[in-house]
């Protein structure tokens, strides 16, 4: 058995699935789960009772995630589906997406702090577009690593060349579309072949097992040598007679780290001071990182509310109110250009328009389609966004976490659109509007 001291030591792999319906996902992840051990016994039993009672002869273990009763009525993935395990090499963070376009918005979820996606394609349909959507959201969210899974090879008598053309298509696209690195494994999940154990009916394929895999790839998306980010979650002060004068800025350390003496700026105000002290735990510690959530307490007196973001002086982001983004729309409601909007960044929201939609990408080949006035639900594209307030933003390439954002509606509180930052820029102050006196036109 795994001890505790041993977990610690090992990586952590954050990894999502994804495919079209009826790709074999969760069948995937049951039988990952199943063959790495990673399942207690009373889940099994209730699999395996839940499976006699449906009429199946063995176990079904697509039950393992697919908790849901409405999934388990449908034989789909409806919601994701987060599962923890762990092997003596590594431990892991699966989020197990839904496969209907219906539920694309779901695998944005799923994938936005993934560090590899696997990708189900069934062999005897090969890639369709519910794949090549998901290539390009994983593209998209700078997934570091994709693995194609070709699944259900025991329906097509295991052949090499069924394998090798859907491969090769895959790459091809992933390739095209940016994707740095992509895994092609053959494998079938109903029967267990190249999951856990290499597959005796396959004897061609030379590669590693997706647990093989799973286990040895380097975890290359390490937040801890990133720029230091923290988004003030909430100002402490507890008016107590020990700390009279205690003001603390806590909130969850995004990426890099803060050490006790460092410069600091203070966002978007641009304030400066050092961090004189950091509680964890309600302990003083010299030095902090991501992810832990910590208590910054500063040298000077500065105005700091929650949504301001500490940094360090020397690696500030811009402070900008006009953004240009790469964008994936979640929501039923179109996008369109005049949309006004609330825009979460961090812990801060603020008020925002939709200038213009300058393009929105065609999945069967890759082109741009200029100016479509709007997206509509799983839709790409581009947009520009103008902020009532500046903020302070990265680029998505250099922080997953401060340079993402998503579009709200106003009216009732619905995400629309999640957002990646591209090339950002600032623009003149545009000319108020004095006969529009809805308080949107900045």
């Amino acid at each position: 058995m795994t001890t505790t001291t041993e977990l610690s030591a090992t990586t952590l792999l954050r990894f999502a699935t994804a495919g079209s319906v009826d790709d074999g996902k969760s069948t995937l992840v049951g039988r990952l789960l199943h063959d790495s051990k990673s399942v207690l016994a009373d889940q099994l039993e209730a699999v395996e009772r839940a499976s006699a009672s449906r009429g199946q002869e063995g176990p079904d273990l697509a039950l393992l995630t697919d908790g849901l009763r409405a999934e388990r009525e449908q034989g789909i993935t409806i919601d994701v589906a987060y599962r923890y395990f762990a092997t003596p090499r590594r431990r892991f963070i699966l989020a197990d997406t839904p496969g209907h376009v219906q539920y694309t918005r779901n695998m944005v979820t799923g994938a936005s702090t993934a560090e590899l996606t696997v990708i189900l394609v069934d062999a005897r349909n090969g890639v369709v577009e519910q794949t090549r959507r998901h290539a390009a959201i994983a593209a998209l969210l700078r997934v570091p690593h994709v693995v194609l899974a070709v699944n259900k090879m025991d329906l097509v008598d295991y052949q090499e060349s069924v394998f090798a053309e859907i491969a090769e298509e895959f790459t091809a696209y992933a390739t095209e579309l940016g994707v740095p690195e992509v895994t092609a494994i053959p494998i079938s999940a109903l029967e267990g072949d190249n999951v856990v154990e290499p597959s005796a009916h396959m004897d061609w394929y030379g590669g590693p097992t997706v647990l093989e895999h799973l286990e040895t790839v380097p975890v290359s998306h390490d937040l801890a040598h990133c720029h230091a980010r923290l988004p003030v979650q909430y100002v402490i002060r507890p008016q107590t007679t020990e700390h009279p004068d205690y003001r603390g800025y806590a909130g969850q350390i995004a990426a890099g780290s803060f050490r006790v003496g460092d410069r600091v700026t203070v966002l978007p105000s641009g304030r400066t001071t050092k961090v004189s002290g950091i509680d964890l735990l309600g302990e003083p510690v010299d030095v902090a990182w991501t992810p832990q959530s910590v208590t910054l307490l500063l040298e000077d007196d500065i105005d700091i509310s929650r949504g301001d973001l500490i940094v360090p002086s020397k690696d500030a982001p811009p402070t900008i109110q006009d953004i240009e983004a790469t964008v994936c729309h979640v929501a039923d409601l179109p996008l369109t250009v005049g949309h006004r909007v609330l825009l979460k960044h961090g812990t801060r929201t603020v008020k925002a328009i939709v200038k213009d939609i300058p393009s929105r990408l065609t999945l069967d080949d890759l082109s741009l389609h200029p100016h479509p006035g709007q997206l509509v639900a799983n839709d790409i594209g581009r947009v520009k966004i103008r902020t009532a307030e500046p903020l302070p933003v990265d680029s998505y390439a250099d922080s997953r976490r401060t340079g993402s954002f998503i579009l709200i509606d106003p009216s009732d509180g619905t995400t629309l659109t999640a957002g990646m930052v591209g090339e950002s820029f600032a623009t003149p102050e545009p000319v108020k509007d004095e006969a529009d006196d809805d308080g949107w036109d900045f």
